[in-house]
């Protein structure tokens, strides 16, 4: 089932003001993928993505052209571990998760 508009903008509008939430949006993806739930970790990531820097900014920040970003946070990606763990990585350190390095 495709997500609505509204609720689309409810998570940007959470994400823009609450810090807990994006963290807690990116802890429940990488337990997602430690989990082996790829399809849960890209939408969450995806949610994530959308609600804060969009895909442009992502792919500034980590050197992967926009459109691959899209692709591989799409329904139908199959990211390898060496696309999708160096924006997870980002998207932790932005976060302030696990490191004393922000972004």
């Amino acid at each position: 089932m495709p997500l609505t508009r509204d609720f689309k903008n409810t998570i940007k509008a959470r994400a823009e003001r609450d810090p807990e939430f994006r963290k807690a949006l990116v802890e429940e993806a990488s337990e997602c993928l430690l989990d082996n739930d790829l399809d849960s970790a890209k939408a969450i990531l995806r949610d994530y993505i959308n609600a804060t820097m969009g895909f442009e900014g992502l792919a500034e920040a980590v050197g992967t052209p926009s459109k691959s970003l899209m692709r591989m946070f799409g329904p139908r990606g199959n990211p390898q571990a060496k696309s999708i763990l160096p924006v997870i990585a980002y998207i932790r350190r932005r976060e302030h998760l696990g490191t004393t390095d922000p972004v």
